[in-house]
Order: C-alpha cells, then structure tokens, then sequence
C-alpha cells in the first residue's frame, strides 16, 4: 500500500468522518495526505497519540488477514461504482479480487422473508444468467440475498456480497459461515473498516454500493415498504436497468415488485428477459 493510500485509508478510520470531509481534505494542500501527523493537527486535533497508534496497527493487520483496500484512485476500483453519487472512498475487500472487474454484474435482492415462489424464480431464471458468465451481486442478508449467493455458488457461478458494517463483524450472525465461504472463493465487499459494527444507517446505504457496481438490479420479492424497494430507486437514479418479478395480487411480498412494474420497471418472467438487456 503506498502512502497516499494508507493515509487515505487511516482517514476512513476517524470515527464519525464523513464522505465530504474527505472531500474537502483532498481539496486542500496535498501535504495534508502526507501522514497521520499532518492529518491530526488539521482535521483531528483532539485525537491522542494512543488511538492514533491504534488506527496504524490496524491497517498493518489487514494484510496479515488478507483483506485489501481498494481506493477510487486504483485501476481495480469497480468503473461502475465511480458513476453514483458519492461513491465509496475506498472498498475493504476479501476474497477474488478479479470479481471487482467483471463486466457483467446482476445486483438481485428481496425480501428477507422468502416465500417458495421466490427460491423457485430463482431456481428457474439463475441457470442461465450463471452459464452466460453474469456475476450476482446482493447483501448477505437473510431470504432472497442468501438464497442468491448460495444458488451462485453451488451451481458454479460468482457472486459479491456487499455487507453493512466491517469484515470482522458479519449480520446476521446466522451468515458467518456463508461469509467466510465467500472470503474464500467469492468476494465480500464494504466501504467501512473491517471493526466496524454496523449501523441501522449502513443497511440503506450500502444498496447504493449493491445497485451502484452492477449494470442492473432485480427485485424477486418485496413489501411495498421493502429495503429492496431503497435498491430499485438508487438504480433508477442512476440510470441502470431494473428488474422485478411479478407475483399475485394476493401475496404482500409480490405487491412491491408490481408497484416496480407499473411504474416502469422490466418484468421478468425467463433469464432472458434480463440477458437482452444487459446484451448477453
């Protein structure tokens, strides 16, 4: 890691630092990125020489766990994902890097209650999105992300799980083992350090992440007051392709991906609904 990006990186450990502070403090004299010293006496004067040295200890360690910083500088900075609106400083990555720049990324997310019509969509519309090389991308949470990852793995596919919080503290707790299958063969991806406990606020906001590095999203099932919904509208915002399953009028969690259809999105009723439109 070269100086630039460990003090960029020593910057995202400040507790409560925010996406424009950063800005500002690449704004200003490029000493400021210089070393940790400069950036106290600037930015972070009521930070003690202990915390500092323990912020620098961390960093050390990643490499030891095998976890890699990627910063918006870097050629391995996902293209896409420099495109949204405040993208990540930098990503704290493990696992296959090279996932990070395949072409071809599906975000797929849903309800955290998956019902038996959502795993056989699944079932039925993954195969060939796997075999034509698509990675799906989702957030490790319980129902539909889970499902999207397993399904990926077990049928020779890749997938990225982007995660609230930091790598040394997965949620649910339920997926830790999941996790740790990905840091080996797939990839697990987040843009707070690793000792970062997740937050409520983290859950919204890494769907910017999940939408924002994948050319489009589909909605497999979903409330009409869903999480999934917050994913839907970053990637309309950002003028990607957004997918959703149909469903019945009578199942609550088919009524938010209606309410995505009427209102414009891509119904998908076969793999090639989503290939023609990612041109695969």
């Amino acid at each position: 890691m070269d100086e630039f990006k460990e003090n960029l990186t020593y910057l995202l450990h400040y507790p409560g630092i925010s996406w424009n502070t950063i800005l500002q403090c690449l704004k200003m004299d490029s000493t400021l990125l210089s070393s940790p010293n400069t950036l106290n006496k600037s930015v972070f004067p009521s930070l003690t020489a202990i915390q500092t040295e323990h912020i620098i200890e961390q960093i050390r360690q990643y490499e030891k766990n095998d976890i890699h910083v990627i910063s918006i500088f870097d050629k391995n900075y996902p293209s896409l994902l420099k495109e949204i609106y405040q993208p990540p400083w930098a990503l704290f990555v493990k696992g296959n890097l090279s996932l990070l720049e395949t072409q071809s990324k599906l975000a797929v997310v849903g309800s955290r209650q998956a019902t038996q019509y959502g795993k056989k969509a699944i079932r039925v519309i993954f195969p060939e999105l796997l075999e034509k090389g698509v990675v799906i991308v989702s957030g490790l949470a319980a129902g539909i992300d889970t499902l999207a990852h397993e399904f990926a793995m077990k049928n020779g596919g890749n997938t990225i799980a982007v995660i609230a919080g930091g790598l040394y503290h997965i949620y649910p707790k339920e997926n830790s083992d999941l996790a740790r299958e990905m840091m080996a063969t797939q990839l697990v991806v987040s843009e707070y350090p690793p000792d970062t406990t997740p937050l409520r606020w983290h859950f919204p906001a890494r769907n910017r992440i999940i939408s924002g590095m994948s050319n489009g999203t589909f909605i497999i099932e979903a409330k009409r007051k869903s999480g999934s919904l917050i994913t839907a509208n970053y990637a309309v915002n950002e003028g990607r392709e957004v997918f959703s399953l149909p469903g019945s009028i009578f199942n609550p969690y088919s009524l938010g991906t209606n309410d995505l259809i009427r209102q414009g999105a891509k119904l998908v009723m076969s793999s090639e609904d989503i290939l023609e439109e990612l041109r695969l």
